[in-house]
């Protein structure tokens, strides 16, 4: 087995976050304790009752737990009296150390599920997008939500149940032994074949419970997928399609359920039948002492009632184990999550860049980078060029040609297989992450907003931001006008993906955001194809106010947001076919000369294809 497969290597996963609730495992630790030795008692008023007040012996000063000032003359009513008191104060008691115990645990296992989710959100947000387009954003959050949880059946298996477990053998066994060392090893002698059925059943268990989940997931993602496009669904007519698919992903996870239920049920069947078989052999046996006169009727009841102590405790830990078997399969698919290599991080001794100030551009230098999503699959090829301080550089090329790809190794989202991306003379590797990208600011083709209020939306990336700061960003980007016209200006609420606003506003919220962020990076990945001519046009204004003072990379299609630019770099199958200005590459002839020409004879189209 693998070493990240053990049991010992989860729960040393799992360490970091019993630790920290060290003090409520210690309190649970006593009342556990305390819950044994109460339930090692309550059987006992019992054998009081049976043999000494209705069977006539004579109490001896020696009984366990019958205190010194007990006389062996005391009347049968005052032993009933005394026997029903101590079973009523016993048995509340025990409830209220049960119900302590249940409170304490089921506080604490909540925290460790909300410090495990709070863990592996924040690994998820910092794998690279190459994992992420390898997951689909419901399978992570099927992971975040349902997942998580395991880290409860598994500390109850790792720790809870085996503690009540060993404390129940302690104290039970021990007073069973004394009473009756023979019966004592008779109730015992299934346990062998116990642990045999669990080791048979528990990989099976484990191995369904996963595929089980792996169902639900799947379920979970589609729904993710179809109600995120939604509106392309009902457009293609494609709803009978998407239920068919919805009701057959949710046979197939129903059917999985189903079997695991099967499974389980079996393994208590055959755990229940094992433990009846041997409370069968102690009753046997303890009745032919009886009758023997070697073992009291009250003894028999009081080792009886042990027997079913200790077979509660086993088939307790049992079920627990059952259930440990299937939380294994979602912390199997945590691991997947959580053992996953950060491909980007920060390198020891990494620096940090000074606070972007006003004024100060940044000189990006492309030097000999080689990057391919998959080793030996390169997506780019030998590229090398130099973004001056101030400089509007502009990246074309057909659909695929890596432009995205290309731009995305600024913030480093991404790295080189091979050469560099340098920041002001320093490789981007030899820079703190987050100082890195609090350098960079990105306005994409398709704007996502938040649902929160447009001032928020637009303070994203700058959160301390006054409200005259969000609102001057706003002016800046020509939406101050429209934004004061919504319902509750700056604090209306905004829906999910910004859906109640046209795309030249939700572009306008976005240009205001980088706006606002104001830093020497900037990235202008296709912001205006999306838009019409109209549309465009009001943007470029806000474009040229955004990009001034700035370093800025822009990747487009239409010429009317390129043609200005200080260089266009061409990019044709992941390697630069050309640079120049637009004026150079008009006059040269080369790809950028025939796009232009495509273009200007096809302005409907609209696109360099």
């Amino acid at each position: 087995m693998a070493m990240k497969e053990s049991l010992s290597y989860k729960l040393k996963r799992l360490m970091p976050y019993i630790w920290r609730e060290r003090r409520t495992l210690a309190v649970i630790l006593l009342l556990t304790l305390l819950g044994a030795a109460t339930a090692a008692l309550m059987p006992w008023p019992l054998k009081i009752l049976v043999d000494y007040a209705l069977g006539g012996a004579e109490l001896p000063q020696s009984v366990i737990f019958v205190p010194d000032y007990f006389s062996p003359s005391l009347s049968p009513l005052m032993l009933i009296t005394a026997a029903s008191v101590a079973s009523l104060g016993l048995f509340w008691l025990s409830s209220a150390l049960d119900v302590a115990q249940t409170w304490s645990w089921s506080a604490m296992g909540q925290r460790m599920v909300y410090t495990l989710a709070s863990g592996l959100f924040n690994k998820l947000l910092r794998l690279s997008p190459v994992f992420h387009s390898k997951n689909t954003v419901g399978d992570s959050v099927s992971r975040l939500t349902t997942d998580t949880w395991c880290v409860y059946p598994l500390t109850q298996g790792l720790l809870i149940a085996p503690m009540q477990s060993v404390f129940t053998l302690l104290f039970i066994g021990s007073l069973a032994w004394q009473m009756d060392a023979g019966l004592t090893l008779l109730a015992l002698v299934v346990s062998p074949v116990l642990a045999v059925l669990a080791v048979f059943f528990g990989n099976r268990l484990r191995q369904r419970a996963r595929q089980s989940r792996e169902a639900q997931s799947s379920v979970t993602a589609f729904v993710h997928q179809v109600l995120s496009v939604l509106p392309i669904v009902q457009a293609f007519g494609t709803e009978r399609y998407n239920r068919d698919r919805f009701t057959e992903l949710s046979k197939d996870a129903v059917s999985r359920s189903q079997r695991s239920v099967l499974l389980r049920s079996g393994y208590g069947l055959v755990n229940g039948l094992t433990m009846t078989a041997g409370a069968a052999i102690v009753l046997f046996a303890g009745g032919q002492r009886v009758l023997a006169e070697t073992l009291s009727v009250g003894s028999l009841l009081v080792f009886v009632a042990y027997v079913a102590s200790l077979q509660r405790a086993v088939e307790s830990l049992l079920n627990t184990y059952g259930n440990l078997k299937t939380a294994e399969a979602s912390m199997d698919r945590l691991l997947d999550v959580l053992d996953s290599d950060e491909e980007i991080q920060d390198k020891p001794g990494a620096i940090a860049l000074p606070k972007p100030r006003p004024g100060r551009c940044g000189e990006i230098v492309f030097d000999q980078v080689t990057f391919g999503y998959e080793p030996g699959n390169p997506v780019l090829h030998d590229i090398s060029f130099e973004a001056k301080s101030g400089e509007t550089i502009a990246i074309v090329g057909r659909t695929g040609a890596g432009k995205s790809t290309l731009v995305s190794l600024i913030p480093r989202f991404f790295d080189p297989l091979l050469g560099r991306v340098m920041f002001d003379g320093l490789d981007i590797r030899d820079i703190q992450l987050a100082s890195l990208r609090s350098q960079v600011s990105l306005v994409l083709q398709d704007p996502f907003l938040f649902p929160m209020t447009v001032a928020e939306n637009i303070a994203f990336g700058c959160p301390e931001a006054s409200r005259a700061a969000v609102i001057a960003a706003a002016v800046s980007a020509n939406a101050d006008e429209f934004i004061k016209k919504l319902p509750q200006g700056y604090d209306t609420p905004l829906t999910e993906g910004g859906s109640t606003l046209s795309g030249g506003q939700k572009q306008r919220l976005s240009i205001a955001r980088a706006l606002l962020r104001d830093t020497p990076i900037l990235i202008l990945d296709e912001p205006t194809s999306a838009l019409d001519t109209e549309t465009e046009s009001l943007l470029l204004n806000s474009l040229q106010k955004l990009a001034h003072g700035r370093t800025t990379f822009v990747i487009a299609h239409r010429l009317s947001t390129i043609r200005n630019a200080d260089r266009i770099v061409a990019l044709e199958n992941g390697a630069i076919a050309e640079i120049g200005t637009h004026r150079e590459l008009i006059v040269s002839g080369g790809p950028y000369s025939r796009f232009h020409s495509l273009q200007s004879s096809d302005s409907v189209s609209g696109a360099l294809t």
